[in-house]
């Protein structure tokens, strides 16, 4: 059933099921925890290709873990994972990092940018520079895409999600791709992001770019809380026609394995968010 819905033939072209997961502070305890390594595996295997944030591991032992329990899954080198991971990045002692983690029949990298932060007048907006990812995909519709990742300070996130505009500037002079994907934790909801302020973000107010997620999504695992934390932007005509926005899924792990929220929260304290790039549909 999963295969179906991971390999979902349009005409010829595979879709490609993209997601992206808050793994709350991940590092050594969470992969040495059997249950739990178990369940995240579960949840990146899911997916053709996985944003994975928050990662806070000093020793930088637990992402190869991470693959390493993911690969053992594979029957064949072609249903194996591979990955590409940031440098530790943040201000001060505090750092994480990110990484995207694809199958590797499915998707190649054409090149990685980290984000400088650097631009006159507004040095270091970010707390964690987008480390970002072009990718090739010669066997769907759309054959490359560009994302750009983030994981804003919540009380940074309005300032934030706005420089993301000048990220996506940057990025479209610098390479030769249209179909952009802007993802990760917004922290975009729950009195980070006021609705006055949204008149005043760029990535919301230029209309070339789609919020695929709206503003009632939970992606929050407590059940006290709900918030549209996590989010994903589209930009570019084919990119936005290759998204059914239907296909928009929070994978609740908590209700797919009968966890108690104590053992979801062990997890993390926000569930994967998803969606699928399917056959780009024809016009005229």
């Amino acid at each position: 059933m999963l295969s179906a819905l991971l390999l979902l033939n349009l005409g010829g072209a595979v879709s490609l099921h993209i997601c992206s997961f808050n793994i709350q502070s991940f590092g050594e305890r969470k992969v040495s925890k059997p249950e739990v390594l178990d369940i995240i595996v579960e949840s990146i295997s899911r997916c053709d290709l996985m944003l994975i944030l928050e990662i806070k591991d000093v020793k930088g032992k637990a992402f190869d873990q991470l693959m390493t329990r993911l690969n053992s899954r594979s029957r064949t080198r072609a249903d194996t994972f591979s990955s590409v991971i940031s440098e530790r990045l943040g201000r001060n002692t505090y750092k994480e990092q990110y990484a995207f983690i694809y199958r590797h029949k499915m998707l190649t990298v054409n090149a990685v940018y980290q984000y400088p932060d650097t631009q006159s007048g507004d040095e270091d907006a970010f707390a964690r520079e987008p480390f970002v990812v072009w990718f090739s995909s010669p066997d769907t519709e759309i054959k490359d895409f560009v994302i750009i990742p983030i994981h804003t300070v919540p009380e940074a996130a309005v300032k934030e999600i706005d420089e993301l505009y000048d990220v996506y500037q940057n990025i479209s002079q610098m390479w030769q791709s249209d179909n952009f994907i802007i993802m990760g934790d917004f922290n975009a909801a729950c009195g980070y992001v006021p609705k006055r302020q949204w008149m005043n973000i760029r990535l919301r107010s230029e209309s070339e770019f789609l919020w695929l997620t709206d503003d009632n999504l939970d992606t929050s695992v407590k059940a006290s809380t709900k918030c549209a934390y996590d989010r994903v932007v589209l930009r570019g005509e084919k990119m936005i026609a290759a998204v059914n926005p239907e296909s928009v899924e929070v994978f609740n792990f908590k209700d797919e394995f009968s966890l108690t929220e104590q053992e979801a929260l062990a997890v993390s304290d926000h569930f994967p968010l998803c969606f699928t790039v399917t056959q780009a549909q024809r016009r005229g």
